[in-house]
């Protein structure tokens, strides 16, 4: 029975990570017809689920009660699920304004269902952010109701409605209508059991995770001795006579207050993105922001043939006949033609995704774009006299100029890079120079000297860029106005926290988290500083207004930040021979609270998702592949029934495969899968 498992637990993991590529190549309702609401996947789950109790059963597991419970809320997830397919009803309401609804369209659109009561749209209104165009929610009134909007859903007699969508002259409102009495508290109860039980599991003197605790082999310390290297590089800045606002001048612009990026920020914010995003740098020519765009207000006629556009893509600077990376405003027009119009026109064709160089002619025309609009006015909006946008304080306007001028990101990366290879290369030193047990008495000695200045050194190095990188991540949290975790770069961000956290926390008694912590914080900083070079703080879209989104998110950030140090362990173990079981049980020791992390911000995801959505569970790419990460974790806590798994060697293997789904999940699905949790990176 446990081979036929197996069998179809690895069988079921293969049809999930094919079926998200098949919808990618098809579409979503392809999917959905033939996969995921069909008969035959709902009995492969149920198969599953009925092969797991057998197994249980035999196993006596009703012994070790926190892992029954464990499997238990499994199968009760299952069970509501299963029921919310097959009695859950979903549609679509339309309602306008002064009439009145009685029934509503199923999801399929075949046939009408009628509602116990009436519904009546009184009005419809957009809600804005302050000064901005940039919608803040949408809510419907619903006669004798409370209003339903993003993240506020109307309740009555088990049918509940969530905001989906609005007509266009704002005379009508859709709204999604889910029935589900009895799936979704089932769900539910398999959610808080799921809880309950991965706590117990934490806390349970007789579990393993107590007993990987107390193991001697995790009791030990010290892996450390010394390989110090120092690199340097320069860099000469370039200035340029142009005509340009007084430096006096300009600094006095810095910190007049525009509406910008639908929010009330500094002018220096505006112009340095303005520059940001055509020379791929904050600052050009020892120019500062407010010189440039001041320049380009003043003289347009100069600054037109100055080459500061960026041009990435090799074959556009071929069309254009450039030199250098760097483009003119000129070199794109032939007189009063438009050259990039033409050459768009000339490679446009009926693919359904675009080439390199039709990516570049489009980054290049919104470059364009950028200075035509703040030629013609519309690029810079004051705040308006009649005080119907409230000025930010002057603590706030300067926490921003601080935030813009310090490349936290840049400066962090590098360092933490720089660090962690050397304290990396330090262990392994250690552990080659441990196994070799050889050298003279006076090397020793000098090794044993700078071995206690780099004892030193990297545990202040590491608080020291925890300190860094918390300054700059509050920073950002109070110059937005919420937490952030709205986007990639800022999940990325939090992971770098995380991992710095987690190094400082483990550091005493596992010293070789030094490293890792370093190495994981600076590639995800690396990450996020080439995806979006210091992004926009723009206001999150209305669904994302949630408090379920930082809890969602930042316990999903806290799983990848330590599975990604299980990855560096498998690493390090199959440098080390010598230490590989001692590794072995620091990964199973850290598998727990990760799989945990990440059990519990899924499903907290799967309670906002039907908050916002009228559904907890998609099926999105996003969704699916967070579930295979979820499943292929939980292998690895088999190792009693797996004896593979006992086997160090192969534990750490699969520990480093395995963070290929991770790696998946985050990247992998955004850019190449896409789906609805794409937002998340925007």
């Amino acid at each position: 029975m446990k081979k036929f498992l197996i069998a179809v637990y690895g069988c079921l993991l293969l049809l999930l990570a094919a079926t998200t590529f098949v919808e990618q190549t098809y579409s979503t309702d392809f999917v959905e017809k033939h996969v995921y609401h069909t008969i035959w996947f709902c009995c492969l789950w149920g198969a599953l689920a009925a092969m797991t109790v057998v197994v249980l059963v035999r196993q006596r597991l009703w012994r070790r009660l926190p892992t029954l419970l464990l499997h238990g809320s499994f199968l009760v997830i299952l069970a509501g699920a299963m029921i919310t397919f097959l009695c859950g009803r979903k549609g679509y309401v339309h309602l306008t304004v002064g009439s009145e609804v009685n029934c509503f369209l199923e999801q399929d659109g075949r046939q009408v269902v009628e509602l116990p009561f009436t519904l009546r749209l009184d009005s419809f209104r957009i809600e804005y952010y302050p000064g901005t165009d940039a919608p803040a929610d949408y809510i419907s009134y619903i006669h004798g109701e409370k209003p339903v909007s993003m993240n506020r859903i109307l309740s009555r007699q088990g049918f509940r409605f969530y905001q989906s969508s609005f007509d266009e002259d704002m005379q009508g409102s859709w709204l999604t209508v889910n029935y589900d009495p009895w799936g979704i508290g089932i769900t539910y109860s398999g959610y808080l059991l799921l809880g309950v039980s991965m706590l117990w599991m934490l806390v349970s003197r007789g579990g393993e995770f107590r007993r990987l605790l107390r193991h001697p082999l995790l009791k030990k310390g010290g892996m450390f001795v010394l390989l110090l290297l120092c690199l340097g590089s320069g860099a000469h800045a370039q200035k340029r006579s142009l005509l340009a606002l007084a430096r006096k001048q300009a600094d006095s612009l810095a910190r007049k207050q525009v509406i910008y990026n639908d929010r009330v920020v500094p002018f220096n914010t505006l112009a340095r993105d303005f520059v940001l995003k055509l020379t791929g740098k904050p600052s050009y020519g020892g120019m500062t922001p407010e010189q440039v765009i001041g320049g380009w207000l003043l003289r347009p006629e100069v600054w037109q043939n100055e080459p500061m556009i960026y041009i990435k893509n090799e074959a556009l600077r071929h069309l254009l006949h450039l030199k250098t990376p760097y483009a003119r405003l000129a070199d794109l027009f032939d007189g009063e033609k438009y050259r990039l119009q033409k050459y768009w026109k000339e490679e446009q064709g009926h693919r359904q995704k675009m080439t390199s160089l039709e990516k570049a002619i489009v980054e290049a025309d919104e470059k364009v774009g950028l200075i035509l609009m703040l030629q013609n006015g519309t690029l810079i909006r004051p705040l308006p006299e009649d005080g119907s946008v409230e000025p930010i304080s002057d603590t706030k306007i300067q926490a921003e100029l601080l935030y813009n001028r310090v490349p936290f990101s840049k400066l962090l990366f590098m360092f933490n890079l720089t660090v962690g290879l050397l304290a990396f290369f330090r262990l392994l030193y250690r552990g080659l120079r441990r196994s070799s047990a050889s050298g003279s008495s006076g090397r020793i000695t000098v090794f044993a000297s700078f071995s206690h200045l780099t004892d030193v050194f990297f545990p202040v190095a590491l608080y020291a860029a925890f300190l860094f990188q918390l300054f700059g991540y509050s920073l950002r949290w109070y110059i937005g106005g919420r937490i952030p975790l709205g986007n990639g770069y800022e999940t990325m961000q939090f992971m770098a926290l995380c991992a710095l956290f987690l190094a400082c926390l483990f550091r005493r008694r596992f010293p070789f988290m030094v490293p890792f912590g370093f190495l994981l914080s600076g590639f995800a900083l690396l990450v996020s500083y080439l995806g979006q070079m210091n992004p926009q703080i723009t206001p999150l879209m209305p669904v994302l207004v949630s408090p379920w989104l930082s809890m969602h998110v930042s316990l999903i950030m806290m799983s990848y930040a330590l599975f990604a140090f299980m990855m560096l362990n498998g690493i390090l173990a199959l440098c080390l021979r010598r230490s590989v079981r001692m590794l072995m049980l620091l990964s199973r020791l850290l598998l727990y609270p990760a799989a945990f992390f990440l059990g519990a911000g899924i499903f907290l995801g799967a309670v906002w998702a039907n908050v916002s959505w009228g559904r907890y569970w998609a099926w999105d790419p996003k969704e699916v592949w967070a579930l295979i990460t979820f499943m292929v974790y939980g292998v690895a806590f088999h190792a009693r029934s797996l004896r593979i798994f006992r086997r160090p060697l192969f534990f750490h293997i699969y520990m480093i495969v395995a963070f290929l789904t991770v790696l998946m999940t985050y990247f992998g699905v955004n850019y190449i899968l896409g789906g609805m949790h794409s937002y998340a990176n925007a």
